[in-house]
């Protein structure tokens, strides 16, 4: 991905799914340090930027490190699209149970949420003589984060990308390709039969139940099965390291239940101090 430049033109805004959540009418602006030399970026945490989602879009690029803190599922839209990895933050729709008092409480951001306004679009360039789309950094100015007077500079003073804007890149580019691996990784595990639904129907304590639905993950005793030409040809193609990472995060709902129960105890509590 070069880096913003003045006076291109918007092509293309790639791939929906790396849109904020939650966000009011999106405004893209291609990014250029003219434009926007004085944009900033609110980096803290809250339902007022958009964070208190269930779920996020996760890609294979970030799943050895998405294991260590989140449980990784597989989902698409209306059960028919193409498949999507994600990864579990919450028990409802609205919830983030990895937010805490301004703080994402993990050693790890989501490349979907660590993005921020930013994400990628595609511009025409003519590169020996043919005319090819080329990856550039859109900004959403309607985005919350976005501001002119806190936050994490996106340019320096002489016009140059901040370390903040050269990590965000650097997010950006891991969202692209993992985004395009992913899709065939998905797409060859289905065909192999190795994707079934997950019933993800817990009974946190005796009063309270909860329920996600349109969730998949990998079939262990299908994966167990396979041939040595399939387990072969999916060790070639690399989409095997992300199987195992994929059944090695699902350690983490027993943290994400606890988290649950921890806040569901706050909240009985809460009443009983009040009365007092």
């Amino acid at each position: 991905m070069r880096g913003p430049a003045v006076g291109d033109t918007i092509s293309q805004i790639a791939n929906s799914v790396l849109t904020g959540p939650g966000e009011k009418m999106a405004r893209y602006e291609l990014l250029n340090n003219v434009a926007h030399k004085d944009l900033r970026v609110a980096t803290g945490f809250g339902p007022a930027f958009g964070d208190d989602v269930g779920m996020l879009p996760a890609f294979p690029s970030e799943f050895a490190e998405l294991q260590r803190e989140y449980p990784i599922f597989l989902r698409r839209d209306a059960g028919t699209g193409p498949w999507q990895s994600v990864v579990l933050l919450g028990f409802e729709q609205r919830e983030n149970l990895f937010l805490q008092g301004g703080r994402w409480n993990a050693s790890y951001l989501p490349g979907a949420a660590a993005k921020g306004p930013f994400l990628i679009g595609f511009q025409e360039q003519r590169i020996d003589g043919e005319l090819k789309l080329e990856p550039v950094m859109h900004v959403d100015l309607e985005h919350p984060r976005v501001n002119f007077t806190a936050g994490e500079r996106v340019f320096l003073p002489q016009g140059g990308n901040t370390p903040y804007l050269e990590h965000v890149a650097d997010v950006l580019r891991g969202i692209r390709d993992g985004s395009d691996f992913g899709a065939d990784m998905f797409r060859a595990l289905d065909e192999l039969g190795l994707i079934h639904p997950v019933n993800l129907d817990v009974q946190l304590d005796d009063r309270h139940r909860v329920t996600v639905n349109g969730l998949h993950g990998i079939d262990r005793e299908r994966l167990a099965g396979l041939s040595g030409a399939d387990l072969s040809g999916l060790n070639r193609a690399g989409y095997l390291e992300g199987v195992y990472l994929m059944l090695a995060s699902l350690h983490n709902m027993r943290r994400l239940m606890a988290e649950k129960q921890r806040r569901l105890r706050a909240e009985d509590v809460a009443p009983l101090s009040n009365a007092g």
